[in-house]
């Protein structure tokens, strides 16, 4: 499940698809029209149609090598154009040319011209919005401030749900309840750190009214960057670390054991699944909570808990974050439905909210 918005680039704009990524850096949209090979293609960006776009060229010092702002570091292609490759935790990945466009959401209002990759090469049909803290981010660049978004509750069919996304000013804000992010200076840097995505003081976790037994330094990035829990709207599923996931999974065992899927990982990560009766499972288990700082609370009524993953088989929506190769907990949008989140970025705080996603449009 991905949050997708439709943006539009260019002038004349060209109204874009792009997965809403509060977990990476890079904005890029889709400048080739082979079909890529999953999904079925959108609508490509054609550059030549719009008068705002340009390249960035070599020389530009955004394309000397080892920029710390990309995975991998851009080059310079056979055309004298700054080339980029960037690859996602989940092992999708773009690469084409940086370059430089607006997005006009009327004649009064557009952006200035940001840098964004033209990806000719991709996994995926559609571009990314990447809403982190780095610098290259669409926030940074367009100098916004805050943000939010409302994820609908998932349907049976792709696509059928519509949520919302703001940008600025949320008008229900006065009911949201807030958490400071936490925020690493230069000096704190550490290997396993992830210095530019959304960390929240997260303190525990209840399953069914228990509060289960870990410590809350789980939560929080150790000595090496270890840790770090982050919202993160790219994430379909929750991840958590080892000693946060064995916990969790004792108790669905003492649950619900007996109807656990025997020996089945679901994409590798997830492993309490189950064939049974999804409406009784969930009524064994109970609502799950993720405690924060101040008393603030992301609640995940058991009917939400659980995910249809594949041929009739449902899983609990977490997964172990080593399995992905990830070092920190990441809270995933399958845990975010129903619940505006707003990042404010001037007060460094994080909001939410409840709502009926699907009726706000």
């Amino acid at each position: 499940m991905a949050l997708i918005v439709s943006l539009p680039i260019g002038t004349p704009p060209q109204i874009q698809q792009m997965v809403l990524d509060t977990g990476s850096q890079l904005s890029w949209i889709q400048c080739h029209n082979k079909a890529p090979k999953k999904t079925p293609p959108t609508t490509s960006f054609d550059p030549s149609l719009s008068s705002s776009f340009s390249i960035i060229p070599c020389t530009h010092p955004l394309c000397k090598p080892r920029v710390p702002d990309f995975t991998l570091p851009t080059t310079c292609d056979q055309n004298r154009l700054c080339h980029y490759s960037y690859f996602y935790a989940d092992g999708t990945y773009a690469e084409g040319n940086l370059v430089r466009e607006k997005l006009t959401f009327s004649p009064s209002q557009t952006t200035p011209p940001l840098t964004l990759g033209c990806a000719t090469e991709s996994s995926d049909s559609r571009g990314i919005l990447g809403m982190n803290l780095g610098r290259l981010s669409f926030p940074s660049q367009a100098k916004i401030t805050k943000f939010s978004y409302c994820v609908p509750v998932r349907q049976p069919r792709p696509g059928s749900a519509t949520g919302s996304f703001y940008l600025g000013n949320n008008p229900v804000s006065n009911r949201f309840r807030y958490v400071n992010m936490l925020t690493f200076t230069q000096s704190q840097r550490m290997p396993n750190l992830d210095p530019l995505a959304y960390t929240v003081p997260m303190q525990g976790i209840r399953i069914g009214g228990k509060k289960l037994n870990i410590p809350p330094y789980v939560f929080k990035p150790n000595a090496g960057g270890s840790g770090q829990t982050m919202v993160d709207s790219g994430s379909e599923f929750t991840f958590l670390v080892d000693e946060a996931y064995d916990r969790v999974r004792e108790e669905v065992v003492r649950l619900v054991g007996p109807k656990l899927k025997k020996d089945y990982v679901y994409g590798d990560v997830a492993d309490m699944c189950f064939d049974g009766d999804v409406i009784e499972i969930g009524r064994l288990l109970g609502d799950m909570v993720f405690e924060f700082e101040k008393g603030v609370e992301i609640v995940i009524p058991k009917e939400r808990m659980i995910a249809d993953v594949e041929g009739g088989v449902h899983c609990l929506g977490i997964g172990r974050s080593e399995r992905l190769g990830a070092a920190g907990n990441i809270i995933g949008n399958f845990h975010q439905q129903n619940l505006w989140v707003e990042f404010d970025l001037a007060n460094h705080r994080v909001g939410f909210g409840e709502a009926e996603c699907s009726r706000l449009g």
